[in-house]
């Protein structure tokens, strides 16, 4: 069954946040990630918990998968480049 990565993003250093972007993308795709939303235009139509700033969804295989590439080795010196640069909430979700 697929999960889903959500990240809401609020980017405040743009220049340094494209490094991370950069580097991040290949190693969710090493772990089965396809980024299905990465950032772009939203219609948000109610807010009463929470107002999305900039969303991204990576559809992995499974929840092992995206909890593996959030937990990787490789993805550890990449991660201080996104908390650095933006403030973030991130969720992995069980697909149906």
């Amino acid at each position: 069954m697929s999960a889903y990565l959500v990240v809401d993003t609020m980017i405040e250093n743009p220049e340094e946040y494209e490094k991370y972007k950069q580097l991040a993308k290949p190693i969710a795709e090493k772990y089965g990630g396809v980024y299905r939303v990465r950032g772009g235009d939203m219609d948000v139509r109610e807010t009463d918990l929470w107002t999305p700033t900039r969303l991204v969804i990576i559809e992995f295989p499974n929840m092992e998968s995206a909890r593996a590439f959030v937990d990787s080795a490789e993805y550890a010196p990449v991660k201080p480049l996104r908390r650095n640069n933006a403030k973030c909430t991130l969720a992995i979700l069980d697909g149906l």
